[in-house]
């Protein structure tokens, strides 16, 4: 064929495929752009990721491990694990709690109360995991148990990781646990709750930190530019704040939470606000729009009590205070709540058992009054946590023989008599004044009273919100002994100072101490505490962890009253509790260990104990000025005390 009639063939062959790409081109519909993902579905990508670099981190410790890599280099290798868990704790305790626990719980034993073989549980995780590694690295007869932890915190992972397949997190969970994130910082991760022997505190605190910025990083490009600017530049100073002050035994917690921690709570709430998103509003104990956790209203009473869906009159606590001052609830007509619970001394008795019922004396199987100032803000009453409302313990204590000796029912009957308190419980209770009172209306009433006495505007506080005067150069000495070398704060969280464990606030924890009959005796006190209430023998001699806010008007100190003074009781801890002081107690949950604490510290401790906690607000006004009158035929009550006798 001619060149010439190749070329136009050619041609003509280019200019048809052309022209039918032309025409596909056409027909095909033009794929849709990608849409870029949510911040919330960034953020979910992000902790998958991080999971995955959790997982690569233990696997790294395992082959330290089993190849017998030297000490530091397998300590290394657990605190690097330490910190990828700190990276994704954020969402893995908000949506996959038990797994949280599972990985990073204490290292103590436990028994199920609802187990009747009374089986223990033994721990496992990066808690157990760390008393192989500090103080002293473990034996290598023990290998084979590092191995098995080891195994089994994979195992965890591996749950973690399916769950994360199938999130679809919302905006307004990200952000409520990122500042959920923040109060656990504050409460647990900076007091050494969860590192009580590693040195990796600091780092872990950053690395926490930094998965609050993960999560909220995505969001950036939608806030307004003064509150991304005051989050990021915030984030950025905490971080740096902690880069300049590695070392754990030296960092100074309470400037941390001061300048730092508490105003990123706030700052997230501002930024969360400005992005239009709105706070949850389910009622929770630590309320869904807190943006700190020392605000004064940042708790809800009611959250502690059997029924959450309304609001309580106020006319219901005005009520119950009237009935707390009143004798006649009593079996003899004499004693009445404030008896026990004596408003001057932060609602104690100052006795080291109360007296019984009657003037049966001091001591006969009682125990030591504990103040109702904040006892609306833990999951369990009396201090072996036997009950687990105030309206149960309200019942209880009247039928008590050894307290009130009277019972609700009769209690109300009488109450009925009095036109005045009739009027006032048709108020409490929104219902006509000429019904008769009930017995269940009377512990209502109690327990409202007591949900009244939240107290939480000490110097502490004011302190923790900005007001640096509030506090002396000796209480703040203290406050860092309390945070810090005396591990105060690991069994009396912040912010509430007791066993109610932040930042879900859903259970009161119980510990064994070992307390003695007497300062410095050799002989275990007898009271079972829990183990009397469950049955379960591993309990023997727990109980609940009380809140130390005004502990400078609670005198003497412990269930059955101890120790008269806030010295004795450092001393006791010093020593490392009974345990520490010879005593035979094999299930002490508080270390055994000596806080070798010096006369110095021990001095600022007290200081931070006596001055920074009392909030006295309104009680020297508590009591009514007078008691709602009887009718004739009963008028002999009308001289009774306003409350009663002791």
């Amino acid at each position: 064929m001619p060149a010439s009639n190749r070329f136009s063939a050619q041609t003509l062959l280019l200019v048809l495929a052309a022209g039918l790409l032309l025409w596909v081109s056409c027909r095909t519909p033009a794929r849709p752009a990608r849409r870029a993902a949510t911040p919330a579905a960034q953020v979910l990508q992000a902790y998958q990721h991080d999971l995955r670099r959790l997982d690569s981190a233990v696997v790294r410790l395992h082959r330290a491990v089993t190849a017998g890599q030297p000490p530091g280099r397998q300590r290394a290798a657990f605190l690097a694990a330490r910190r990828a868990w700190k990276r994704v704790e954020l969402l893995a305790e908000y949506y996959s709690p038990s797994a949280a626990k599972a990985l990073n719980g204490p290292a103590l034993v436990e028994v199920e109360e609802f187990d009747q073989q009374q089986r223990l549980q033994q721990p496992e995780g990066l808690q157990v995991l760390e008393t192989y590694f500090y103080p002293d690295l473990y034996a290598p007869t023990q290998r084979a148990e590092v191995l098995e932890q080891l195994a089994f915190v994979r195992s965890t992972l591996l749950s973690l990781r399916h769950t994360a397949a199938s999130l679809a997190p919302t905006d307004r969970q990200l952000f409520d646990a990122a500042r959920l994130e923040v109060f656990r910082v504050i409460s647990l991760g900076v007091t050494g709750f969860d590192t009580p022997a590693s040195p990796g505190l600091v780092p872990e605190t950053a690395a926490a930190l930094a998965g609050v910025a993960a999560a909220v990083a995505p969001y950036r490009g939608q806030l307004p530019t003064r509150p991304a600017a005051r989050l990021d530049s915030l984030l950025r100073a905490a971080q740096a704040y902690l880069r300049r002050h590695p070392n754990a035994a030296a960092f100074d917690r309470l400037e941390f939470i001061v300048a730092y921690a508490n105003p990123l709570s706030q700052r997230l709430w501002e930024a969360q606000q400005a992005l239009g998103i709105a706070p949850f509003a389910e009622v929770r104990a630590l309320r869904p729009d807190a943006a700190s956790l020392f605000a004064p209203d940042a708790f809800e009473p009611m959250a502690f009590a059997p029924t959450t869906t309304a609001a309580v009159p106020v006319a219901r606590a005005e009520l119950g205070r009237l009935l707390f001052f009143d004798p006649v609830l009593s079996g003899n007509g004499s004693r009445s709540c404030a008896s026990c619970h004596q408003p001057a001394r932060a609602f104690t008795d100052g006795q080291a058992r109360s007296v019984a019922f009657a003037g049966a004396g001091a001591g006969t199987g009682g125990r030591n009054a504990p103040t109702l100032l904040n006892a609306a803000l833990q999951r369990g009453q009396r201090h072996d946590g036997r009950l687990f409302y105030l309206e149960d313990q309200a019942a209880d204590v009247l039928h008590n023989p050894a307290e009130m000796h009277g019972s609700p029912t009769a209690a109300a009957g009488l109450l009925s008599r009095s036109p005045a308190y009739q009027k006032a419980f048709g108020r409490a209770f929104d219902r006509p004044p000429a019904g008769a009172a009930t017995g269940a209306e009377v512990q209502a009433a109690l327990a409202a009273y007591v949900r009244s006495l939240v107290r939480l505007q000490s110097p502490f506080d004011a302190y923790v919100r900005g007001q640096r005067e509030a506090l002396s150069p000796t209480a703040r000495r203290g406050a860092a002994v309390f945070l810090g070398k005396g591990k105060c704060a690991t069994c009396h969280f912040l912010p509430l100072l007791n066993g109610t464990v932040p930042p879900g606030f859903e259970r009161t924890e119980y510990e064994v101490l070992g307390t003695p009959t007497r300062p410095n005796s050799r002989r275990l006190d007898a009271d079972p505490g829990r183990g009397g209430a469950t049955g379960i023998e591993w309990q023997k001699h727990a109980f609940k962890t009380p809140t130390l806010r005004n502990i400078a008007l609670t005198a003497p100190y412990m269930h059955q009253g101890t120790f008269r003074t806030l010295a004795e009781v450092i001393e006791f801890y010093d020593q490392g509790g009974g345990a520490g002081q010879g005593l035979a107690v094999p299930n002490q949950t508080l270390p055994a260990d000596p806080l070798h604490l010096s006369p110095a510290e021990k001095t600022d401790l007290r200081a931070f104990l006596e001055q920074a906690l009392t909030d006295t607000t309104d009680l020297y006004r508590a009591a009514p000025a007078r008691l709602p009158a009887f009718s004739a035929g009963l008028d002999h009550l009308n001289v009774r005390p306003v409350g009663g006798r002791y």
